[in-house]
């Protein structure tokens, strides 16, 4: 089964007022989804973000956000820039490749061989 990890992209302090505790102590995080599995290393195009109150250490949801953590929240997301949608294949992956390629040269090596015996 593959494992799903969130690097971090870019954090941003943000002076806009907590909507909990109405301090202008918040950090803005944004995180693009990594799958890694046994056989290859995933990087996908899916950009999350999460916003958090240094004060209080409360996650700010969407729906309490107010006009200012709004704009502000756009101004960083235009500068957010995703590392490009690559796949890479593990040491795994190209050990069973060779031995798959090993397997199908043998059975033909061994096909051929008999073949002019008879």
């Amino acid at each position: 089964m593959a494992k799903e990890k969130l690097i971090t992209i870019k954090q941003s302090n943000l002076t806009n007022n907590c909507p909990e505790c109405f301090n202008q102590d918040l950090k803005l995080s944004f995180f693009q989804k990594h799958r890694y599995g046994k056989l290859s290393h995933r990087t996908t195009n899916e950009v999350t973000h999460q916003l958090v109150c240094n004060t209080c250490g409360s996650t700010i949801y969407p729906v309490k956000w107010t006009d200012d953590i709004e704009r502000s929240f756009k101004y960083y997301q235009k500068m957010v820039v995703p590392e490009r949608t690559s796949l890479q294949f593990t040491a795994l992956f190209w050990i069973v490749m060779l031995f798959m390629i090993a397997i199908v040269g043998a059975g033909v090596y061994v096909f051929i061989k008999r073949g002019e015996l008879l």
